[in-house]
């Protein structure tokens, strides 16, 4: 060995910059739902909390909606776009196996030379993305970081499955991740537990769908997910609290993944959140957005108010895999 290798260093500390999200303009009623369903109103509420949920048109593309998205982020934080290092999109629905929309993405926001790739975590991808874009501000791999997470769910939804017909939605959120003086980003509590990678899952292969010529939908179980959710992540949302050394009476919201209202009420109860705490119900009017979830109902909560610059937030996503992240957060 005839000399060392230079590291990279980068900020002491890590924080979420600026936030931005994209809504689609059609939304969708529980009415319409049931036109290909046998099932009501009063059982969609019960058992999710949706009222409605938003489905994107032909032109809010995947690329679309992310660059909207994006630039709102991007204004938010003040940051140039050309200081962006490393572009990343959290999706399942951008249907191309390759190139990733991430490096679109890049070029239309104005970080046409930047690292960009695409995560596949479903409805954790955002909290997984974060918790990238954090290592890469603190390791000196990327000054700034942008971080998307988009769903057209609606393209691989089956409008006739009662089971999860009236769930999935569309739309984007974004974060623009950099360095601060301190910490805003805690550490992060990830893993998978694959041994039931199938109770969430698309139900056909892509070669199986383009040998039947049927688009392929994705099919869920619903009772292990509840169970699964509503137990064990309430556990893994426990230990992201402990690990950035934030008691529950700390926190200002918590902020959950849309995914079933009943599933974020089992998680008060077993995190004993105090009343003070804020909880993120966009599902109600949202739907589940996966990717999308974390930072639309992040939106959601600063544009009512319940939310404002330098407030601590718990975020945590989980879904098909199944994987799940969580961490705390302070508001930009």
């Amino acid at each position: 060995m005839t000399g060392s290798i230079t590291q990279s260093s980068g900020a002491g500390h890590a924080t979420i910059l600026g936030l931005g999200a994209y809504r689609p303009r059609r939304v969708v009623s529980n009415a319409e739902i049931l036109e290909h369903i046998d099932s009501s109103d009063e059982w969609i509420q019960t058992r999710s909390g949706i009222k409605e949920r938003r489905w994107a048109d032909p032109d809010e593309t995947v690329l679309a909606m992310s660059v909207s998205a994006a630039k709102d982020a991007l204004t938010d934080s003040g940051i140039d776009p050309a200081q962006i290092g490393c572009v990343i999109v959290a999706t399942v629905t951008h249907l191309y196996q390759t190139p990733a929309i991430a490096t679109q993405i890049a070029v239309e926001v104005g970080a046409p030379t930047a690292a960009a790739f695409d995560v596949s975590a479903a409805c954790a991808g955002f909290c997984y993305g974060v918790a990238l874009a954090n290592d890469l501000v603190r390791g000196g791999s990327s000054p700034y970081v942008l971080v998307i997470g988009v769903e057209r769910l609606s393209d691989i939804t089956d409008r006739t499955d009662r089971g999860t017909a009236f769930i999935f939605a569309d739309g984007a959120g974004a974060a623009v991740v950099g360095p601060s003086d301190q910490n805003g980003i805690g550490p992060v509590v990830w893993g998978s537990d694959g041994t039931q990678h199938h109770v969430i899952a698309q139900k056909e292969s892509w070669q199986e769908a383009a040998e039947s010529a049927n688009w392929p939908n994705l099919t869920m179980e619903g009772n292990p997910v509840f169970r699964w959710a509503s137990y064990e992540m309430a556990k893994v949302a426990q230990q992201a609290l402990d690990v950035a050394g934030v008691k529950a009476e700390d926190l200002d919201a918590f902020i959950p993944h849309q995914a079933n209202n009943r599933i974020t009420d089992a998680m008060i109860r077993s995190l004993k959140l105090p009343e003070h705490v804020k909880v993120a119900r966009d599902i109600v009017r949202q739907g589940n957005t996966s990717a999308a979830s974390v930072p639309l109902a992040i939106d959601a909560m600063r544009e009512s108010g319940e939310l404002k610059s330098g407030d601590t937030a718990l975020i945590i996503g989980f879904g098909a895999g199944l994987v799940y992240a969580a961490q705390v957060i302070r508001l930009p």
